[in-house]
Parts: C-alpha cells; structure tokens; sequence
C-alpha cells in the first residue's frame, strides 16, 4: 500500500496510548476541498489518514500525534477520543452533498489501512467505530451506506449477530442502560439509538427499539469464545 505524505499542521501530543480506529467520511462536494480544509490552521480539523475515491492514501498526521477529527464523543470509558485513537477520512460527500456508496477501489484501500493499523496496535474489533457511534448526537458518518460487513468478514470489525437471536423485552430504559453498556453515550436516547441501527440494522434507521434491534443487542453483549479482538 503506497502512502503518500500530505501533512496538517492541526495535531497536537497524545494523552492515551491508541486503542480505537475511528472511521468518517469527509462529506464535502469533494476530495480537493475536503484536503485543503483539513490542513487549514483556521479550521482545526485534521486526521491521520485520508482514502480517496480512486483508493489513494494520503498520510496528513504522525500516528503518534493526536488528530483532531473526533470533536466532542465518547466510547466505552473514553471521552477524549482524539487522543486514544486513529482517525480515518474517506472522501464520499455524505448526506448534505449526495451521499453515494463508497467505490471496491477506496473500500480496499480502507480495508489495507485497518487491517495493518488494528495489527499494530492491537485495536480489538469492538472498537473500530463510525464516527456516529462515537458522537451520536451530531455525525451520521460513515452512514448506512458504508460496507460494515466487508470489514467484519476480516475480522476488521464487529459482525451484525445473526445467529441464535433471542428477544430480552427490554423497556425502553432496559435497552438504553444496555446500549450506554455497550459503549454508546446515551445522553440523547433517539440518536444513540438510531446510530446504533445505523451501525447493526443499517436498512431501517428510524430510531425506534424493536425486537430486532433488541436481540442484536443483547448478542453483542453476550460473552464470544474469542472476544471482539
């Protein structure tokens, strides 16, 4: 996988060691744009990595400095994201400019980049993350378009559980506490929950807890024989 250096001057020194790989699409009109604001001074955005649509990787921040792509989010028991993580950008204009499915040639690029940053690392699957999943309550990025499945096959990513699904009739409350378990901040219900259809249940998002999102749940959260990693 050839890298090509662009750097940002928009990074400063980390606080936490790297334990999460966090992906996001640009969602601008389009890649040169997306570049020129991510290196910008003024704007105070950055990430580590950018993918392009023709599956070009440009390397804007030292993977030892702290990127600036996460703003105000939270997972699991980390609230300064920027600091514990690995920021990936990939060029798709999202959901204000025509959101699009993301090309095989960028999604092999992407799938290359984890697949070597969670190696090195050792990043568990249950932490890479859509920025959604990190700030529900302000991103839907990378949406419901994003390949999921073709990272979790590679053991990229968490799978959506498909098997030996049982219903635990959570209240409301119920699946809210289990979903703040699971690492979503739920200070806003409807959108840790739509972000988490978005994630797992990507052909319906409509914030509302039904069975399926429920069993989904609850086999995340059941113990694995070999753990998210």
């Amino acid at each position: 996988m050839t890298i090509i250096d662009t750097p940002s001057p928009n990074w400063d020194e980390r606080a936490l060691p790297v334990s999460m790989i966090v992906l996001h699409y640009t969602g601008m009109p389009d890649a040169e744009g997306a570049i020129a604001r991510l290196r910008d001074p003024e704007a105070k955005v950055s990430c580590h990595y950018l993918v392009a649509e023709d599956g070009t990787v440009l390397r804007m921040v030292a993977e030892d400095k702290r990127a600036w792509h996460a703003g105000r989010s939270h997972w699991r028991t980390i609230d300064d994201v920027n600091s514990a993580s690995i920021g990936i950008e990939i060029v798709n204009p999202g959901h204000e400019w025509g959101y699009r499915p993301f090309p095989d040639e960028q999604m092999a690029a992407v799938i290359a980049l984890v697949a070597d940053i969670k190696q090195r690392h050792a990043v568990t699957r249950g932490n890479v993350v859509g920025h959604s999943d990190i700030a529900p309550a302000r991103k839907r990025d990378p949406g419901e378009l994003f390949p999921w499945g073709d990272l979790a096959r590679l053991r990229l990513a968490l799978p959506r559980p498909t098997k030996g699904l049982m219903d635990p009739h959570w209240t409301e409350a119920g699946f809210c506490l289990a979903l703040e378990r699971f690492g979503y901040d739920v200070g806003d219900r409807m959108a840790a929950i739509m972000a988490f259809q978005r994630r797992f249940r990507p052909e319906l998002v409509d914030g509302e807890i039904d069975a399926e999102c429920r069993m989904i749940l609850l086999a995340l959260l059941l113990p694995k024989p070999r753990g998210d990693d």
